[in-house]
């Protein structure tokens, strides 16, 4: 197993026993030849290129020289190491915070390598769940490794999971080849997104860090406030407390700051997830012949629901709400594109500040007035 950075047994989080932990509970792939498996990953390949291109021309975004970042058909352990290189990038100035307030103690650092190797466990368990689930994803964060490249402007990479795409396929009876050029076009739009607007990274980037910044840096208090959110979750909440019940693991354990920017972040996961799922449905009539039957399938996988274990993994992760924000993203790109066409639409990547907040995702005509309102003569 390649090691996830020189110091990733250290510290707050044992990076590599996540990746091992995750490795050995994640689910197995489905059954494919050898030979099965190179013809996919070569397909997937081939979609991507013709993605970019259908994308790019329904978007007028970027052009072929900003799309600097790679693909990576990825397995499932292979997602998990891009995930935890991602996640190690981005928390490690929150964890270097909590190491320095720890103090450097012979017990302290007893207590730290014990807590980090918990804490690896249970990230790998997290990862083990979504693994399995994930069909492709745009990696913004991690830095370029020999086993995971980057692109050479700011970092990025589109993974596509192929075990997961097979076995959705398989399991919703759809066309393969359809199925993998629709992925891809879902997929294709993020990485468009990210090449085409050149702040959007460091935005992103920013906002989490100020998130971060604000998470009460006690070790022993950030346990409390996560012991207590899930107690909630659960039911075990003491009596007289205010009801959290619908709201993820993710959104109770927040300060008021972190509120604020949770709902920024909300706002641009939601233009970024709707858009794609626009942008998807407004291509693939022309390039994909069963969209219509794999469109209708695939929503009903996802409202279907699955295990009681799964939904409440779901709950804790807060993944309905991602589902939401690919309902009211999507809402919103369309009404924006309807009254002001692309090209209005597309002002919105022109700085931080045409984002839509999250008021405006749900009532588009606020953000027409904003962002398009005549200037006063």
């Amino acid at each position: 197993m390649t090691s996830i950075g020189g110091a990733a047994s250290s510290g707050m989080v044992d990076w590599n026993l996540a990746v091992a932990t995750a490795t050995r509970l994640m689910r197995p792939g489905p059954d494919v030849s050898r030979d099965e498996a190179r013809a996919v990953v070569a397909e997937l390949r081939r979609h991507a290129r013709s993605a970019e291109e259908h994308v790019r021309g329904f978007t007028n975004l970027g052009t072929p020289e900003t799309h600097d970042t790679p693909l990576l058909v990825v397995d499932r352990p292979g997602w998990v190491r891009a995930n935890v290189a991602g996640f190690r990038e981005l928390l490690k100035p929150l964890l270097d915070k909590m190491q320095e307030r720890r103090g450097t103690s012979p017990g302290n650092v007893m207590m730290g390598a014990v807590g980090g190797k918990v804490t690896g466990v249970e990230l790998g368990m997290l990862l083990s769940f979504l693994a399995s689930r994930v069909l492709g994803q745009y990696e913004t964060f991690a830095p370029a490794t020999r086993d995971l490249p980057a692109g050479a402007n700011g970092g990025g990479r589109l993974l596509l999971v192929a075990p997961n795409i097979v076995h959705v396929e398989r399991e919703l009876d759809v066309e393969p080849h359809d199925f993998r050029l629709w992925v891809t076009l879902h997929e294709e739009t993020h990485r468009t997104q990210f090449t085409a607007v050149p702040w959007l990274r460091d935005h992103l980037e920013g906002e989490i860090q100020a998130f971060l910044a604000e998470t009460d840096v006690d070790p022993t208090t950030v346990l409390e406030r996560v012991r207590e959110a899930a107690q909630s979750l659960v039911g075990g909440r003491p009596e007289g407390e205010e009801d959290d019940e619908g709201r993820s693991l993710v959104e109770i354990v927040q300060t008021p700051a972190q509120r604020e920017i949770l709902g920024r972040l909300t706002a641009v996961m939601s233009l970024l997830e709707g858009h794609a799922d626009y942008v998807m449905d407004g291509v693939g009539p022309e390039v994909v012949p069963s969209v219509a039957e794999i469109r209708e399938k695939f929503q009903q996988r996802r409202a279907k629901g699955a295990s009681r274990l799964d939904m409440a993994l779901r709950k804790l992760l807060g993944l309905d709400a991602k589902l939401r924000q690919y309902r009211d993203g999507e809402r919103f790109v369309r009404a924006v594109v309807d009254e002001v066409g692309m090209e209005g639409f597309n002002r919105v990547w022109t700085s931080p500040n045409t984002l839509p907040t999250k008021a405006e995702i749900g009532k588009p005509a606020d953000w027409i007035t904003r962002v398009h309102r005549k200037p006063e003569a």
